[in-house]
């Protein structure tokens, strides 16, 4: 039923990045836990990823959350893509007939096309001394913003080529505050850890314990063991 549903998004996928033009990259995400991966994408060029590629550090937050269980969509927030354009961000939950989300239709508007024609026009009616410190150029906002379960819309995505960077990057975020080295933490500490990285959707990626115990330098079956003591 669900590769049903999925099938007919996929010709979604490819009217709406012709229709809305190569600013847009629209992209379907199948949610089943043997894919978990990109299996149609129009304008990949935008974020560059293609049919294949993970879901992103902010959908694993979303469904974690479990925010499609009182939103149907959630809109305009903040993407980055690798190489540092900040993009206009939309996801729609797309849900089988109980409720449960089957897929992600996503769509990522790039408008750094219309910064550099912004940036040029000034420039042919200001001299370039006045250019270089005004504060009329545009600069795109912050990309700190943190996601919380209780603020869905305060969310920035980045858009990782495969399923190893993801990680890297998840976990990276939820140690950015640590100022004792990751070997040297105690169990408190990794429990701590991996509380954060369930929150950010980390162990519904597959390999992921094994790539937490690799970097806690401890075996799998103490990273379940700290997974079960937290759900318990």
């Amino acid at each position: 039923m669900a590769s049903n549903i999925l099938q007919q998004y996929t010709v979604i996928v490819d009217f709406l990045g012709k229709t809305l033009g190569p600013d847009y990259e629209v992209v379907l995400h199948d949610l089943n836990p043997d894919h978990n991966e990109i299996v149609a994408i129009a304008n990949g060029h935008i974020s560059g990823r293609s049919v294949g590629g993970p879901l992103t550090d902010a959908v694993l937050k979303m469904l974690t959350s479990k925010a499609y269980q009182t939103k149907d969509y959630i809109s305009n927030y903040k993407g980055i893509t690798e190489n540092g354009h900040v993009l206009r961000s939309s996801t729609m939950f797309i849900k089988d007939e109980s409720g449960k989300p089957v897929g992600l239709l996503c769509i990522n508007f790039d408008d750094s096309r219309f910064i550099d024609l912004h940036k040029k026009l000034l420039a042919t009616v200001h001299p370039e001394e006045f250019w270089e410190t005004s504060s009329m150029i545009y600069k795109p906002a912050s990309a700190s913003v943190e996601y919380t379960p209780a603020e869905p819309e305060a969310i920035t995505e980045n858009f990782s080529m495969d399923i190893p960077s993801l990680m890297q990057k998840i976990f990276e975020d939820a140690t950015v505050s640590l100022t004792t080295p990751i070997d040297h933490l105690n169990q408190t500490e990794k429990k701590e850890i991996i509380q954060k990285l369930q929150e950010r959707g980390m162990f519904q990626l597959k390999g992921a314990i094994n790539y937490v115990a690799k970097r806690f330098c401890c075996s799998s079956a103490t990273v379940y063991r700290y997974l079960s003591e937290l759900t318990n």
